[in-house]
């Protein structure tokens, strides 16, 4: 059994934490690990191969960081170079599993959900793998607790005598409304939809090839023409392209006879909006969850999470105050699932803070943009151990570095200096330069630019160890 996990999601409604370049999967919001990191240690105690990783190319990077700080090593990580949903990714993933292992069964689970009862979990995955043994496709329907109006939902038909607690598909429903979505729970015939899945790589290959040829063609000519680096399998942007989007549910599953639906009753959460995390975290005796530095005095039901500053609440009741580096979200928890409306408000303004943090992370470790105005920026840089930044130049900005802590190794021009805590260099403008951390602990500098324009597209880039050399917008 191979896990295919789906890494492609932006979550959107839990701005301003989740952005598009740092999304919901790669955070720590339910424990120190991240939501990948909990999602790949799920698995222990399964019969599984290396997970294979299925991300947009711009998060290639964070993928295999937070794996390596577990100590996974991927079986590969596949980039899709445009969102196409779910349907051309796990097809995708099944060629890449057919060329690689003998027609495997595929445990499809995106990458941000929450599920606490793992041997619960385990139980599950072991029924559907037999039922996937015989063929079936297989959908996780979540045992409902509640009417939600949030998630679309699964009715079950008639259970198979020969493997109990499975059961065929009678249809997929729509996110319905408040009334609709009691009724359905009332009548214990349905289930939320989870968006996990477990078939035979060939099985899901058929099934797409009867349903939706097209998209099956167009992942076939993309992985066709893939390129392969480290563990990164580079799908062709251009054979991509032409693919439509489309979920699993509507390209196969609702289409197919043989869907089979299993129930679970996990602790499962999507972990959609501010509103769910709440429900999954533990809260004090007023129904409180906080994090940071909080202060809470006759305040009930709220979720405050504070990032630099104390947050204080005085006598109010069901709100989302969550502060980030650079952004405060304050809202009611029944509104948290239109947080997307400000994200959506913000890309109409032209503003980037729905795609980047302001600490931003890179594969040789990350920068923190701490202060800017008319022809400078002032940035916090950390080099992991034995990690370099590109080979470069930049046309119209110069640059001051100044060693915090560790040693670095600078080359400007034709020479190179080694630099250890509280000296400094100057870099330039136009000179070819680079930046490097040949120590064993981290190197961590200031660096201050000045010049006309301080994009990060001023870059050009004459060497990279991490080829980056592929990537359609460049920075350090």
């Amino acid at each position: 059994m191979i896990p295919v996990i789906l890494s492609g999601g932006s979550g959107s409604r839990l701005w301003p934490q989740s952005r598009q370049a740092y999304p919901k999967q790669f955070l720590s919001l339910t424990s120190h690990n991240t939501l990948i990191q909990e999602t790949v240690q799920r698995l222990a105690g399964l019969d599984v191969f290396a997970p294979l990783v299925i991300c947009n190319e711009d998060h290639r990077f964070v993928v295999a960081e937070q794996l390596h700080q577990l100590g996974v090593r991927p079986d590969s990580i596949l980039l899709e170079p445009h969102g196409r949903n779910t349907a051309p990714a796990v097809a995708l993933a099944a060629l890449h599993a057919l060329a690689h292992h003998d027609d495997p069964l595929m445990l499809v689970l995106p990458a941000d959900h929450v599920i606490r009862d793992t041997a619960a979990f385990h139980a599950g995955v072991r029924l559907a793998a037999e039922a996937a043994s015989q063929g079936a496709l297989v959908t996780f329907g979540i045992v409902a607790d509640k009417p939600e109006t949030g998630y679309g939902y699964i009715r079950r038909g008639v259970e198979n005598p020969a493997l109990k607690n499975t059961f065929s598909v009678a249809r997929f429903v729509e996110k319905p409304d408040a009334q609709r979505a009691a009724d359905f729970v009332a009548s214990g015939e349905y289930y939320w939809n989870s968006g996990m899945f477990m078939f035979r790589a060939s099985r899901y290959i058929e099934e797409l090839e009867r349903f939706a040829p097209d998209i099956l063609t167009c992942c076939r000519d993309s992985l066709a023409r893939a390129q392969e680096e480290r563990d990164f399998v580079w799908v062709d942007r251009d054979a991509f392209a032409d693919c439509r989007s489309d979920s699993v549910d509507y390209a196969v599953m609702e289409k197919t006879d043989h869907a089979v639906v299993i129930p679970l009753d996990a602790g499962w959460s999507d972990v959609g909006s501010w509103q769910s995390l709440w429900e999954v975290l533990d809260k004090d005796a007023n129904g409180n969850v906080a994090s940071g530095e909080v202060l809470s005095i006759d305040s009930n039901n709220c979720l405050v999470s504070a990032e630099k500053s104390l947050i204080a609440t005085l006598g109010v009741d069901d709100l989302v105050i969550v502060e980030s580096d650079d952004a405060i979200l304050v809202t009611r928890r029944d509104r948290s699932q239109d947080v997307k409306a400000v994200v959506a408000g913000l890309e109409k303004q032209g503003s980037v803070r729905h795609q980047v943090h302001r600490k931003v992370f890179r594969p040789w470790g990350h920068y923190d943009a701490i202060d800017g105005g008319e022809r400078f920026q002032v940035k916090r840089i950390m080099v992991k151990p034995g990690e370099k930044l590109s080979l470069q130049k930049h046309h119209h900005r110069a640059e001051h570095w100044v060693v915090v802590s560790g040693t670095a190794l600078v080359t400007c021009g034709d020479k190179q200096l080694l630099l250890a805590e509280n000296q400094s260099t100057y870099i330039p403008l136009g000179v070819v330069h680079r930046l490097e951390n040949p120590g064993k602990v981290e190197l961590h500098i200031i660096e201050v630019q000045s010049g006309a324009y301080l994009g990060e597209d001023d870059i050009v880039r004459y060497e990279d160890s991490y080829g980056r050399h592929r990537d359609t917008v460049k920075d350090v």
